[in-house]
């Protein structure tokens, strides 16, 4: 079945166009009991398998997204499908109508692309984006990132960047940029473009609509069609087969193999027939059994990680992501690649591009309540320090935005106007609308509790070594009575 996890912690679920992806979760077999030669080869596979799952989550996650977002039968250019080496753009902002959770963002629209550079680049072009915030991230089938255009990268461009599997050693065309070679056959692309406000998306569209893919045996052609192809192999169906993940995992890990420098975790998960070219069905049936259970025990624990993130930094109640977010798995913090990085948010942006930072506990370390009524105030001079632009948005307990009668779900760099020398920004945190000159910078909340993400987009040096400390969130002390 597809599992929920409707609030993160540390980092960005992403929702695109109203379309969640949900981790699938084996199940075990009908308990027997085991005689006792075999029960320690159950534990010994469950011990070892919850490892394994951990590390190789990801190429589990990607073979079901990449199947839901390309494979499965579906309609182009609705809920994330498209064909290999094509687009999917995301058409509108996300507002309160949009109930499947995930944190959606306010700012930008996205662009996706599942990538097959096995037999060939395939390049990627971009328009004179102006001066206009975009970044696209490139991820390899283990979510780690290889790879990024952005303006921060490249300026505004336009320009034309090759995507190069691991095996390529051609010669790319003049005037196109070569990036880092992708550490798998398969790519992710996940490209985020600003809208500055609700009139803006139309000329959004128009951007989208000049962002091409083209794989190199087409380049330079006239009036080329690059075929579209729905071509993509369907994961195991966990529902009936409670060794599904590790037979998709292994099939993964075959078609997109982990780097060299993993290769001792790679020997060990294949004494119990995990990793390429492995078959776990070739185990003895104790064997097979501990690593049903794993795959159950690993996803809850998981989903656990996610919410509770220990080694996050947190200043005055404001949780920074994980420092590897992003590069996880080169680093060797494979918790955090499984449950952060790819289960709680699919690609990372790199920090250098953005930084996200949640609060959900006001200045006290009390949960935050739409009971309750509370200020955020940034010092005159001392906004965000984001050199792109910076929001900050406001989320129900189930991870979606909050209805209201202004349908204002943010506050933003772009919303605030300009502020004088002197004058501090003062947003108003609460669900009844405040009088007065309050009411300008009113972020609704709702009834119950609620928790916030402070997005900055290509962050100063302060945010991506995690030092600045954003203002609390605090209380507002109901009025004295009268005596």
């Amino acid at each position: 079945m597809m599992r929920s996890v409707s609030i993160m912690i540390c980092v960005l679920i992403v929702a695109c166009g109203g379309f969640q992806v949900r981790a699938q979760e084996a199940k075990p077999p009908a308990a027997a009991a085991a005689p006792a030669t075999s029960a320690w080869k159950e534990e010994y596979a469950r011990s070892v398998g919850i490892t394994a799952y951990t590390y190789a989550f990801p190429y589990y996650y990607n073979a079901q997204l990449r199947w839901k977002w390309v494979g499965e039968p579906g309609e182009n250019g609705k809920n994330g499908y498209a064909s290999v080496n094509h687009f999917f753009h995301a058409k509108r902002l996300t507002t309160a109508k949009y109930r499947d959770g995930g944190s959606p963002n306010n700012d930008t629209l996205y662009s996706i692309a599942w990538v097959d550079v096995s037999k060939e680049p395939v390049i990627l072009s971009i328009p004179d984006m102006a001066d206009r915030y975009y970044a696209f991230d490139f991820a390899a089938f283990n979510s780690d990132n290889f790879a990024a255009v952005s303006q921060r990268t490249n300026g505004s461009g336009p320009g034309n960047f090759a995507i190069v599997g691991p095996d390529f050693a051609g010669e790319l065309p003049s005037g196109v940029i070569a990036l880092a070679k992708a550490p798998t056959p398969w790519v992710l692309v996940m490209g985020r473009t600003l809208v500055s406000s609700p009139q803006d998306v139309v000329y959004v569209r128009e951007l989208q609509s000049q962002y091409k893919l083209t794989p190199l045996s087409y380049w330079g052609k006239a009036n080329v069609q690059v075929p579209e192809t729905h071509d993509v192999w369907q994961p195991a169906e966990a529902t009936s087969d409670p060794l599904a993940a590790w037979k998709t995992i292994n099939r993964a890990m075959t078609e997109n193999p982990p780097p060299k420098s993993q290769q001792a975790l790679v020997d060990l998960l294949a004494t119990l027939k995990i990793g390429p070219g492995q078959n776990v069905t070739k185990l003895d049936p104790a064997y097979q059994a501990g690593l049903a259970r794993a795959a159950v025990d690993a996803q809850k624990i998981l989903e656990k990680a996610l919410l509770d993130s220990p080694d996050c930094v947190v200043l005055n109640g404001w949780k920074y992501p994980p420092p590897a977010l992003g590069h996880a798995g080169d680093k060797g913090e494979y918790l955090v690649r499984a449950a952060q990085q790819s289960l709680g948010g699919i690609v990372a942006s790199d920090p250098a591009d953005a930084v996200f930072l949640v609060a959900n506990v006001d200045a006290a370390g009390k949960k935050l309540t739409g009971a309750k009524k509370y200020q955020l105030q940034f010092p005159a001079g001392k906004l965000p320090p984001a050199k792109a632009f910076w929001s900050i948005t406001m989320y129900s307990a189930d991870a979606n935005l909050v209805e209201n009668p202004v349908e204002r779900y943010s506050i933003t760099s772009r919303s605030i106007g300009k502020l004088e020398k002197n004058e501090p920004l003062t947003i108003a945190i609460q669900h009844e609308a405040p009088a007065g000159a309050a009411a300008k910078n009113w972020l609704p909340a709702p009834q119950g509790n609620f928790y916030l993400i402070l997005r900055t987009y290509t962050p100063g040096a302060e945010i991506v070594e995690q030092t600045w400390s954003p203002p609390a969130v605090t209380p507002v002390a109901p009025p004295a009575e009268k005596q």
